[in-house]
């Protein structure tokens, strides 16, 4: 078999053993036999004459080989799925199938009752979430749409400002009644602080013009959920979209008139895909329940 001949099942059986480890991890995943998925890997090797996993007792390792040919297969990933969802119904058909993409507290605190409200006006509308704090390619079409915190600069993207996402210091009851709240910035040191890990979510991030680190924070996580379940734990201090907070009578603000973030969410997809019917059916009515969820929040503090 040369180099032209290799199956896209090859590619996938390939990716399916990188994510899951195994052999038959992977034969699970794609629903074949574990000696199908083997013969794939094994043509997949004897084509590119290259050794692309180790095996090992615990299951296969992926060699640098392996780890060079990734993104190029995650881009035929991408690119496969998006010919399915393509293909999933006619332009103008108010049906098939579209990937969204948002970010970790966006997709699970924001949108899912707008996409319930979607889902009852256009049932033959599937959705694929995608939810990742890493902005998705919508120009390699690994989403369809997507809500982002920043506007983008891909000038190939049509996008619709949301408002604006306003973030503050918010703290469990259950803490507040136990350890009190600060009424000054220069107490906050002296409470049990939640953030992230790395210095990723912090750039350009101050309290009291100081720069945010990580060593400000006595628990750290780089999951923003994971933050998120730590504050409704009442764990600690941390930062909160306002409109979640404000759907959780439990989180009450902490110095809100001294510790304020704003963010500008803007919903964006592919040019070429504006005329599409269920992407402008689902713009739409996103662009309408986000806006309508950050503009309550100015108000409802």
């Amino acid at each position: 078999m040369g180099h032209s001949e290799i199956s896209w099942d090859h590619w996938r059986s390939f990716l399916a053993v990188i994510d899951e480890g195994s052999l038959s991890g992977a034969a699970r995943t794609l629903r074949l036999t574990q000696p199908t998925l083997g013969r794939h890997v094994d043509a997949l090797e004897a084509a590119l004459d290259v050794r692309l996993f180790s095996r090992a007792p615990d299951g296969m390792l992926p060699t640098a080989a392996a780890a060079a040919l990734e993104d190029q297969a995650r881009q035929m990933q991408a690119t496969a799925a998006a010919l399915l969802r393509a293909a999933s119904a006619a332009e103008n058909a108010a049906r098939g199938t579209v990937r969204l993409a948002a970010s970790e507290i966006v997709g699970a605190e924001v949108l899912p009752p707008i996409l319930a409200a979607f889902a009852e006006r256009h049932p033959q509308i599937e959705i694929e979430l995608l939810i990742d704090n890493r902005n998705a390619d919508l120009l390699r079409q690994t989403a369809d749409i997507a809500v982002r915190m920043v506007r983008p600069v891909q000038k190939a993207l049509a996008m619709r400002p949301l408002g604006q996402a306003r973030l503050g210091l918010y703290a469990h009851r259950r803490y507040a009644e136990l350890a009190g709240l600060p009424h000054r910035l220069v107490d906050l040191r002296e409470h049990r602080l939640i953030g992230p890990e790395s210095t990723r979510g912090l750039a350009g991030v101050t309290i009291g013009g100081e720069p945010v680190t990580p060593d400000w924070f006595a628990y750290r996580c780089d999951s923003d959920l994971g933050q998120l379940a730590l504050l409704r734990a009442g764990v600690g201090i941390g930062i909160c979209q306002r409109a979640v907070a404000r759907a959780d009578p439990e989180l009450v603000p902490v110095l809100p008139d001294s510790v304020s973030f704003t963010l500008e969410p803007h919903l964006v997809f592919h040019e070429a895909l504006r005329t599409v019917a269920r992407i402008r059916l689902l713009a739409d009515h996103l662009a309408t329940g986000c806006k309508a969820v950050w503009a309550a929040e100015q108000t409802g503090g």
